[in-house]
Order: structure tokens, then sequence, then C-alpha cells
């Protein structure tokens, strides 16, 4: 899975690698396979099933992409990368100028959508290039003999990626492509109807197909609900029509976000000591602990339930409802 993020140029240093493309591989049609292992000395440090590494390219760019082998491998991770219509210059660049022997630097993992490995019952629902995190998934929990059922959408059979990987004849797999059925999408409300109360359920995929994910999970009941976004569903950056003050809890300065202006921006013009990727609430670098006060979401990391909790919040886009937000920062 992607996450288009923004211009490195004006970043913090993050933890950053130099690593060398070993293989590329054809996966599906405009899908391509990368594998990375260390150029130098120094080991690839461990990652879970979900997690993503920036992948810094030419021009500043960066971009994420979500691990699609086993965290049992050693020295070696594998991406899937979608050659994007739309693209702004990263997925042409990897798929049109990147080549075996290269080296390139990538940001250690995170993971913001990690999967509980100990769930009695689980589902996955991908669609399109979101099959990469939950190929990852899926094979641990299968390993682990967890009760686990994939699902796998894509308009065209020739679309989806790492077919090879996947039994069909398992009970375990269903694929579904539109194509197929007359271009009707997969039920997922009759799916998840079907799901105990406790299952855990995640998908990754385009927007709609997450909004009717989201609100099958709703109507089915479902509590334990886990999404991973590749596009931003609002405005990238929250303008808000007022200005609103800013609390540093750890030491105690009071910091004003005029109107209009991104609270990122004014916490980095205050010396603030703020991880950050992308600017545009996808990668999850930015994740805040809010202490007080209600944030305005405008990231695509959170679900609904996170948003509501008001626990957390990514920097980089989000702004201010209330009069004064208290941040867990320095």
């Amino acid at each position: 899975m992607q996450h288009p993020t923004g211009d490195a140029s004006a970043n913090p240093p993050l933890a950053r690698i130099e690593a060398r493309v070993r293989t590329l591989r054809h996966e599906a049609e405009r899908v391509l396979g990368i594998e990375l292992v260390p150029a130098g000395k120094e080991r690839f440090p461990r990652f879970t099933p979900g997690a993503h590494i920036d992948l810094h390219l030419p021009g500043g760019l960066i971009r994420s992409y979500s691990l699609v082998n086993s965290p049992d491998d050693v020295d070696r991770y594998v991406i899937g990368v979608l050659a994007d219509a739309n693209s702004r210059g990263g997925s042409r660049y990897v798929h049109e100028q990147l080549r075996c022997g290269a080296v390139v630097t990538i940001g250690a993992p995170r993971n913001h959508f990690a999967l509980d490995e100990n769930a009695a019952s689980t589902v996955l629902i991908a669609g399109g290039i979101g099959i990469t995190p939950m190929l990852c998934m899926y094979r641990r929990l299968r390993e682990a003999g967890r009760s686990v059922h994939l699902v796998y959408c894509a308009r065209e059979r020739s679309q989806a990626a790492y077919l090879d990987e996947l039994d069909a004849a398992d009970g375990s797999v269903h694929l579904h492509f539109d194509a197929e059925h007359q271009g009707r999408p997969f039920d997922l409300a009759a799916l998840l109807a079907q799901q105990p109360a406790d299952v855990h359920a995640y998908c990754c995929g385009p927007n709609p197909m997450l909004n009717a994910f989201e609100a099958a999970c709703a109507q089915a009941g479902i509590r334990h609900v886990h999404i991973e976004r590749f596009a931003a569903t609002a405005p990238l950056v929250d303008v808000t029509q007022h200005g609103y003050t800013v609390e540093l809890a750890k030491s105690g300065r009071h910091l004003r976000v005029p109107e209009g202006v991104p609270l990122l921006d004014v916490l980095l013009e205050a010396g603030v000591d703020v991880d950050y990727s992308c600017r545009e609430g996808l990668c999850g670098a930015c994740e805040t602990r809010v202490l007080a006060g209600c944030p305005s979401h405008r990231d695509a990391v959170l679900t609904t339930a996170d948003r509501a909790a008001n626990k957390v919040m990514m920097v980089c886009v989000s702004g201010a409802q209330s009069p004064t937000l208290v941040l867990d920062l320095a």
C-alpha cells in the first residue's frame, strides 16, 4: 500500500537507512514488487505485520509503502508499488527509473495498522494494492494457527498482485473480481453481518471501500475496526476559520495558531521537536497525544472511534475545534 507523501527538503532528520534494490518483479498490471536489502553492514530493523517504510526519492519526494514480506525474514524488505495514473513523481520514478543494484534511502518501519495476533477471530479485507499489508498479516495468523478469513477484491483479475501466494481453494481466502460478477462489488455488509461480535476486522483499499466497510462494521456491531487509507479524505491541511491556542504540557509554553495557519508550521517555527514526514495525514509519523481540548481531525490514519476519543491527533494536517488544545509536547 502506498501513502503519497510530500517534499522532504524541510523535514527534520528521521531514522534513515541505505538500502540496495536486489530484485524487481512484475506482480500484476501496473504493480511492481521491489526487494530491498541493506546497502552496508548495518542490518534492517525488525518490523511487525502492517508496518510500512518511507522511500526517499530524488527531488525530495517521500513515499510510504507497506511491507509485504514476513517479519521473520532476515535483512530484507519487500514492497509493492502501484503505478498511479495521477502520480506526482513517486510511483512514476519507481516504475520507469529504479533499477536493480540502485541504492536508495529508506526510513525505519512504522506501524499504525498493527495486527492483534491474539484475536480469537480476524477478517482481512483488501482492495487492489491494499493487499500489501494484508498479505503479511494473513501469513502471520495462518502460521500461528489463528482463525482468519481474507477477502481480496479488484476490478480485474489481472490487476490483483500476489495471487500466486494465495490459494483460492483454501476456505480462508475469497477472491472477488468485479469484472467476473457483472461489475458488482463484493457485499461487505453480508460478510461482516456473519462475523462474531469480538472479531477484529481490518480493511485497506480505496476510500469508497473503506467508507462502506466502516458503515457495515457499525451496522454489524463490530467493535474492533482497523483501517488504513492511501488517499486523503478531507482537505489536506486544517485551515480553521478561527485562531486557537496550543499549550505544550511538558514545557508549559503557550503558542498562538492564527487563522488559516497549519498547526505544524507554528510548532516548527517555535522550535518544537515533533516528528513528521508526509504533511498529508497519511503516514502517522506526527501522531501526538491530546491531553485536553477538541481537535479538528483531517488525517487518513485514525478510525472513527479514534477521532471520537480525541486522545491523539496528526499535527501535520489537523487543527482545533476548541479555543485551546493541550498537547503532550515540550
